[in-house]
């Protein structure tokens, strides 16, 4: 029974879930979701979520949304036989360290993330909020200070976790800011040297590439 990935470009949390499939070597079938077309509306995509938004994967009759619970269900339902394979390590502390930082990061860093996106891809320059602008930013700078004290090897949590593939999407989006509409975001300035050496290695996993969003290669 196939597993389908459906995936909307850009989505950092379905970027996530598509790191996590390669990462573990799951056969899936790729489903690009077009949000302009109003793919998330349609009867059939709100059978699986009613909550119109992605990432879901589906196997048979059973599907499942939610990008944090799919981690999760991915690692159980497909067990590496290689370690390091595994989404969450065997060690119970440092299983409840990986989930603990990738909760961080969904409760702290992402929110200012995505209110950024909201005033860069979707408000016309001229009626961006730059009092919140400034807030979030603030917000960002903390946070990844915060995860540079906290990293504990190669991988946030010490080996390479569902940690690093909730982390990364979110750097991701501020890159592509970033590059597109503002300079002075600064990620690289902003990444201290555990971060940077940490954003290297994710940047050269051999699946890295193929994950990128779509339509950020155009």
């Amino acid at each position: 029974m196939p597993l389908n990935f459906y995936y909307g470009s850009g989505s950092p949390f379905a970027w996530r879930v598509w790191l996590a499939l390669e990462h573990k070597s799951i056969p899936y079938e790729f489903k690009l979701i077009s949000f302009s077309a109003g793919d998330t509306m349609k009867p059939e995509f709100l059978a699986m979520n009613p909550r119109h938004k992605v990432p879901v994967i589906s196997e048979g009759d059973f599907s499942l949304y939610e990008s944090a619970a799919i981690l999760e269900y991915l690692d159980e339902q497909y067990p590496a036989s290689d370690a390091s394979k595994a989404l969450l390590p065997k060690d119970t502390r440092q299983r409840a360290l990986a989930r603990r930082m990738a909760c961080e990061v969904d409760n702290y860093l992402s929110p200012a993330v995505g209110r950024l996106g909201r005033q860069y891809w979707f408000t016309p320059e001229a009626e961006r909020n730059t009092a919140q602008i400034a807030k979030d930013r603030e917000i960002y700078v903390e946070e990844l200070k915060f995860f540079e004290k906290e990293i504990r090897g190669d991988g946030l949590a010490g080996p390479l976790t569902l940690a690093d593939f909730t982390l990364y999407p979110a750097i991701g989006q501020l890159l592509r800011m970033e590059a597109k509409k503002d300079p002075s975001i600064n990620v690289a300035g902003m990444l201290g040297p555990k971060l940077t050496a940490w954003r290297r290695r994710i940047e050269t996993l051999p699946y890295f590439e193929k994950c990128v969003p779509p339509h950020w290669k155009a």
